[in-house]
């Protein structure tokens, strides 16, 4: 060591030192991250492997640096840590390195989008386009053309040249977004492009390759469209090389927090607004909702109620419904009455009159009798201070 801080302090001229690449190892070279090293510091690492040490500090501040990075860009733009996330991402990085094409498969609003663009981003394709094609907005009479593209006059008011998604895509990935919309027509010319890497555009007959990834995605069911007859069986198959299904949110409710405040945050960026506070009580009745609409009505919600807190604590608009609380809702083994097998029990207005008031005792408890304020009682109810006092008073309940 006393070695090292010779040779670093003889050092007459570091600036050369500062354009090396990478860190050398005995074994052979790995990158470097990109730390703010001060010029003796490079110079210390560099005398060090001229010490030819086995293991520099800096090797280890290096690789320590790149474990956390990599943790922290776990799943990229997918927020979360439940393990139905976890299970997404574990696929996402099977199927990312490879050529396979891939069928995301989801409910609407959950973020299938995403998932293929981090598809993109881990593969060998990743410094190419990513190119969307919205399948459900193309009118059926210009499928071809928009995924292939036409030569001038091929058709009424086919004024010049163009190319299609497919030529736009070369060398990168599409993005075949509610691929159960596509015509039959049309989908034998996909299975092509699958089967054989080769395409014309509409009036042209000169051959194209296409070297470009598929990724499908659909919120329908593929299976059915099948079974009659509205999607091709050997397309399905073609596509379905590596199905990933994408979680609804009531099955993430581990990640409605995480959510919620990366939704925060960026609302309050994009909006404008001065930045609220996500409360308890808020999170708890985010997590009561059964989320029909997924992260994209939660991302909704939130806006919503970034605007209208200005700042304080956030209150979230959410319709009641029937699927407003899953945990709720009446399962096969539910306790009925024995003389009505098909009607629930019910409460009398006194005895859930009582329930109300007990579980306001509880939370003026927890709340140390606290009622405005962070985590006061008015606030883990989601009411204002007035209406609990009005409660309070209703009841009779005081302080001990």
């Amino acid at each position: 060591m006393d070695k090292a801080m010779n040779l670093v302090s003889q050092a007459p001229d570091v600036a050369p030192l500062m354009a090396l690449p990478s860190c050398q190892k005995r074994d052979g070279w790995f990158p470097a991250v990109d730390l703010a090293l001060t010029e003796r510091e490079d110079a210390f690492a560099v005398a060090l492997r001229g010490l030819q040490l086995d293991e520099s500090p800096w090797e280890v501040q290096n690789t320590l640096l790149q474990e956390e990075m990599v943790e922290a860009k776990a799943f990229g733009d997918l927020v979360g840590q439940s393990s139905a996330l976890h299970h997404l991402a574990r696929q996402i990085d099977l199927v990312a390195p490879t050529e396979a094409s891939v069928l995301i498969l989801g409910e609407t609003g959950t973020g299938k989008e995403l998932v293929a663009h981090e598809i993109h981003r881990r593969s060998r394709r990743k410094d190419q386009s990513l190119v969307r094609v919205a399948c459900a907005s193309i009118p059926r009479e210009l499928f071809e053309s928009e995924f292939f593209g036409h030569v001038r006059g091929a058709f009424t008011g086919a004024v010049k040249d163009r190319a299609g998604r497919f030529e736009t895509a070369e060398g990168g990935t599409i993005l075949l977004d509610e691929v159960g919309e596509i015509p039959l027509e049309v989908q034998n010319k996909l299975l092509r492009v699958l089967q054989d890497k080769r395409y014309e555009r509409v009036g042209d007959d000169r051959t194209r390759r296409a070297d470009v990834r598929i990724i499908a995605a659909t919120n329908r069911d593929l299976n059915k469209a099948v079974a009659t007859g509205r999607f091709r069986e050997d397309l399905y198959y073609r596509l379905n090389v590596f199905p990933i299904r994408v979680p609804p949110l009531w099955q993430r409710l581990d990640d409605i927090l995480l959510l919620a405040k990366h939704f925060v945050e960026l609302s309050s960026r994009e909006l404008k607004c001065a930045k609220p506070r996500l409360t308890k009580a808020g999170v708890v009745k985010l997590q009561n909702y059964a989320w029909p609409g997924n992260v994209r009505e939660l991302r909704n919600v939130v806006e919503r109620a970034v605007i209208l807190a200005r700042g304080g604590a956030l209150d979230f608009d959410l319709p009641i419904t029937a699927e407003s609380a899953p945990a709720a809702r009446l399962s096969p083994r539910a306790d009925f009455s024995a003389g009505s097998p098909a009607q629930p029990k019910f409460l009398m207005d006194a005895e859930l009159q009582r329930r109300e008031r007990d579980n306001l005792v509880l939370v003026l408890e927890a709340a140390n009798w606290r009622i405005k304020g962070p985590d006061g009682a008015a606030e883990l109810l989601g009411l204002r201070p007035t209406t609990l006092i009005s409660r309070m008073n209703k009841w009779g309940i005081k302080k001990p």
